[in-house]
């Protein structure tokens, strides 16, 4: 008999690798854009947070009062966690260590599933697996290109942060990584149990967007992450290795243990099914005449997605809705906590001021949406399925128009679900913080009108769009606390909104917003019209 190695590969069948070393070159070269905007992005975030933290809570009277308040606001207790010591390096822990691992989780869930199933829904696989290459070097190699993303971004938090001491440093950038790694094994079983690659992605996004809402509950509940609910979160881990607070460097192990017995899982899936199927059956198509248009057709492919980000909009509202007295009593007299708010979300009252800004934060997310659905017409296009359809009475530009709808007219939707969501938690002003969440709108077009004209004349460098979706969400996300110059933040189509509520409503932003998105749109599908289709 054989041994198994930790990700379930025989001893005997090293031949199943092989080829992995040049598929992970190709890999890496296919992500060069992505990998290092999602690693600069996360790491920004991670080590500008302590020159934000002091100037937030220079004294250690500050941030022990910080502590008192956390204790006694289950609310921010959920959003961020609870928080277990007042120096710089365990605050920067508390107040983005859970995001930039849900970042990680995410930049790794895309890049296996693009590596695995998405290049088995496209066909290329087939080509590939015809040559000399193993039956898991194209797994091994996906989870060897998340393993990099993931490294690299360890190695930044860990240099970046030492100053506040080295072992804190460590244990954070490993858990970042770790949790990263662990979700890149999730997807990497979901990529065997589906057909679909948008499937995958869904349901993996799925899996970390239950890992969240545990470890809110958990939180919300208890004051030092004791809570059962957390520690049936991954991100729960994260918060329960305490870096920078007494270092329990048992969990490493843990989060380490749980991605490897996944790997394995993984691994042992990817050996019992043949190349393209899946585990789980696809529900064949609708009854005939049930797609008679485009747009028709463009709904079925994007409800789920639509249906997600609504969900996932309200739910987000009503947390945002709920804590908003809470952080008006957390800010207090903080005048630098005041004048971040100020820049976000305008200069009117604090209450006002912070609904505007989780209002503008929202808007940055449903970017992120809306660059997805108009990138479904790359995918589409590339993967060779949009070729049936064009070959019948449909023109280029009625094909597109279905999903442009869906991507624009979503956008609308999932604002108007995150206002619904905002005004219940919050419980009063109902109507303006709708017209406050609707406001955002322009900007979210602008982005998505940038994705329409990359896909429509450079549908190879579409996956640029990304790009600038996380651009605007840095600036938007870090710029007030770091004080970049309203120069720079202006840059962003989110810096000329105007700052609902509490502001004064202006017409000439939003129309010359909606106008740009207009022609970049109208350009895209210029751009489209005229150039030959990819395969």
């Amino acid at each position: 008999m054989t041994a198994t190695t930790a990700f379930g590969v025989r001893s005997g069948g090293a031949r199943q690798l092989a080829g992995t070393g040049t598929l992970l070159r190709f890999a890496l070269r296919r992500d060069r854009v992505m990998i290092p905007v999602w690693v600069a992005v996360n790491a920004l975030m991670v080590l500008s947070m302590p020159g934000t933290i002091k100037g937030l809570y220079g004294t250690a009277a500050e941030r022990a009062d910080l502590m008192r308040q956390m204790e006694t606001n289950s609310s921010l207790r959920a959003m961020v966690g609870p928080v277990f010591d007042d120096s710089l390096g365990a605050l920067t822990a508390w107040r983005v260590g859970v995001y930039a691992a849900a970042l990680a989780a995410v930049m790794s869930l895309l890049i296996v599933v693009r590596h695995t199933r998405d290049e088995e829904e496209s066909g290329r696989q087939e080509v590939v697996a015809s040559g000399m290459v193993g039956r898991r070097a194209s797994l091994t190699a996906a989870l060897l290109t998340a393993a990099v993303a993931n490294g690299v971004l360890a190695l930044l938090v860990v240099g970046g942060l030492a100053g506040q001491g080295a072992a804190g440093a460590l244990a954070l950038g490993l858990g970042i990584a770790g949790v990263g790694m662990l979700f890149a094994t999730t997807a990497a079983i979901v990529a065997q149990l589906t057909e679909s690659a948008r499937l995958a992605r869904g349901l993996t996004a799925a899996v970390l967007g239950g890992a969240f809402v545990l470890r809110a509950a958990g939180d919300s509940a208890t004051v030092d992450g004791s809570s059962v609910l957390t520690w049936l979160s991954p991100l729960g881990w994260l918060e329960n290795l305490r870096a920078f607070a007494a270092e329990r460097w048992w969990v490493l192990p843990l989060i380490a243990g749980a991605a490897v017995v996944q790997g394995v899982v993984a691994y042992e899936l990817a050996g019992r099914r043949d190349l393209g199927m899946s585990f789980l059956p696809t529900r064949p198509g609708p009854a005939a005449g049930r797609l008679r248009t485009a747009g028709a057709l463009a709904w079925r492919l994007q409800r789920g997605s639509v249906l997600g980000w609504s969900i996932g909009f309200f739910l987000a509202g009503v947390v945002y809705g709920g804590m908003t007295e809470g952080a008006a009593d957390l800010v207090g007299d903080n005048e630098q906590a005041r004048e971040i708010i100020a820049r976000m979300g305008g200069q009117a009252g604090l209450t006002d001021a912070f609904v505007s800004a989780m209002v503008g934060m929202l808007g940055l997310i449903a970017a992120l949406y809306v660059v997805a659905s108009v990138l479904r017409l790359n995918g589409e296009e590339t993967s060779g399925r949009a070729e049936p359809v064009l070959a019948g009475a449909v023109g280029r530009l009625r094909w597109a128009a279905g999903h442009l709808v869906i991507a624009f007219g979503g956008a609308a939707l999932i604002m108007l679900f995150a206002g619904a969501g905002f005004a219940a938690g919050y419980g009063q002003d109902a109507g303006a913080i709708l017209g406050a969440c609707l406001v955002q709108l322009p900007a979210v077009w602008v982005i998505g009108g940038a994705a329409v004209l990359l896909h429509g004349a450079l549908p190879r460098g579409a996956v640029a769009a990304w790009g600038v979706a996380g651009a605007v969400l840095l600036l938007g996300w870090v710029g007030p606390a770091l004080d970049v110059p309203e120069r720079v933040l202006d840059v962003s189509p989110f810096g000329h909104l105007p700052k609902l509520p509490g502001g004064e409503m202006s017409w000439s932003p939003v129309l010359v917003l909606t106008s740009i998105a207009v022609v970049l749109v109208g350009a895209g599908l210029a751009g489209l019209r005229r150039r030959d289709m990819t395969t």
